[in-house]
């Protein structure tokens, strides 16, 4: 794409100018490549622990009250609950329950800090909140290796997610190197990048679970290593050399002439406000994002229980359940939203993955064979893979280029609430209803999330900036 000069003679030829991206489209690429890999190497990290959620639960939690201790006390009703409730398994029911607690904490930890970090990235830029945000994720995988205790590792998770703003921020560093044209193009970068972390560290980690450093090295213990702890160190060093790789090769994309003044102080807790914004179509599309990933994050979390409960996977059958997931995430974003985003729209596109959403849903929920799973798999991952770059989309096309970090960073807020709630929500479904009518209980929720984004507006060609000035001059 032709970079244009700033000063032009006609208002439609500025209007051209104002969405040329602020580097020349070699650097454009060379910088999407850059922030691929980055996340690559981020969610690889990521995604190591997911199918190993039900092992560690049943490794860490005790029988009913346990010895007494503080873990014990607060398992003892949930054990007692599921007893009375004539559960066939009552521990594997009331590790889902804490499970969802667990998955819920690191969320909460997200929605509180991914704004603060997007918008924090607007006045310092891009490449200084990442370098700080993989510092702090190196810290909690190490916390994890040293997890012998419920405790450290709880204190792992708010640690990483206090850190997980760096998703927000990458995006927003995508929204800084494209055009408004191939926003949509520029952002499935990302959806790749998770598609294939997805690929890559559910399988790494089912296949590392297998290696127990407390069999071959038993002194270790009184160091806090555990069973899972060769899982952690692959994270760890995962996150080491993300750290040395954004230091060394990614280049700041938000220059200091567009860098935001800090927001004046205002009454109120910011947590509360957290949602607010001028744009009423930004609203909207957070509040779908929201509504959608409520029912994805409970089924997704969900996921590994059912595998266990209906099929008897083993951690590394879970990763491999991730792996074929992560590989539809791929083509999907790889090859539809990349392709038919700017011929069919980014909001067409997310009608038809919150459809996608319900009838996966719907599957799940009566899949009794392993055939069928893998279609519903298919039909979720297909989903997914076409809902968050379009919708992230959106909120970016909605925004002014002033604004993207913040914007983008309460959009990722409303998905990290959508996951505060979400496997909570779907654990107690599940642990009282079982896993039929949690599926369809998504299902049902997934149908407010469609009505709201059938109302979305087109964006416009335009920044909101632009169709101000062009409302003016038509005036």
């Amino acid at each position: 794409m032709p970079h244009f000069p700033i000063n032009l003679g006609t208002p439609k030829q500025k209007m051209s100018a104002e969405t040329a991206p602020p580097t020349d489209p070699a650097q454009g690429k060379r910088t999407l490549g850059i922030i691929f890999l980055t996340l690559f190497i981020d969610l690889v990290g990521f995604s190591i622990i997911f199918p190993l959620f039900p092992a560690m639960l049943d490794y860490y939690l005790p029988d009913g009250a346990g010895d007494g201790s503080l873990l014990g006390q607060l398992i003892a009703p949930l054990s007692a609950w599921a007893e009375r409730s004539g559960a066939e398994d009552p521990r594997f029911m009331t590790a889902v329950l804490f499970g969802g607690i667990l998955g819920s904490l690191y969320s909460i930890l997200q929605f509180v800090c991914a704004p603060l970090w997007g918008a924090y990235s607007d006045r310092v830029g891009r490449r200084k909140v990442l370098l700080i945000t993989i510092a702090g994720l190196a810290l909690s995988y190490a916390a994890w290796f040293f997890a012998a205790s419920f405790w450290v590792l709880v204190l792992a998770r708010v640690v990483g997610g206090a850190m997980g703003g760096n998703l927000s921020v990458a995006t927003a560093a995508v929204a800084d190197t494209t055009t408004r044209e191939k926003r949509s193009s520029g952002l499935a970068i990302i959806g790749i990048a998770f598609g294939l972390g997805f690929i890559t560290g559910p399988g790494i980690g089912g296949l590392f679970a297998k290696i127990n450093l407390l069999e071959h090295f038993p002194s270790l213990q009184q160091f806090g290593v555990n069973p899972f702890s060769v899982p952690a160190l692959v994270s760890f060093l995962l996150a080491v050399s993300n750290l040395l790789w954004v230091a060394r090769s990614f280049k700041e994309t938000l220059p200091i002439e567009k860098r935001g003044k800090p927001a004046p102080k205002r009454k109120g807790i910011p947590v509360f406000r957290i949602f607010q914004s001028p744009s009423r179509n930004t609203r909207r599309t957070n509040l779908v994002y929201l509504f959608y990933m409520l029912a994805f994050s409970g089924m997704e979390f969900t996921l590994t229980f059912l595998a266990v409960e209906r099929f008897q996977f083993t951690p590394a059958q879970n990763g491999g359940m991730f792996v074929f997931i992560g590989f539809v995430l791929v083509l999907v974003q790889g090859g539809i939203v990349r392709r038919l985003a700017s011929p069919v729209g980014e909001k067409r596109l997310a009608v038809v993955g919150i459809a996608c959403g319900i009838g996966a849903f719907l599957v799940l929920s009566i899949a009794l064979n392993l055939s069928l799973f893998f279609v519903a798999l298919a039909i979720m991952a297909l989903s997914i893979g076409l809902v968050s770059p379009t919708l992230s989309a959106l909120v970016s096309l909605y925004t002014k280029e002033d604004e993207q970090g913040a914007a983008l960073g309460v959009f990722r807020s409303a998905g990290s609430l959508a996951r505060a709630i979400g496997p909570l929500v779907a654990a107690f479904v599940y642990f009282a209803y079982g896993s039929k009518s949690t599926y369809l209980f998504g299902a049902l929720i997934v149908v407010a999330p469609l009505l709201l984004a059938w109302n979305l507006p087109k964006p416009s060609k335009h920044s909101p900036a632009q169709a101000s000035e062009l409302e003016k001059q038509n005036a």
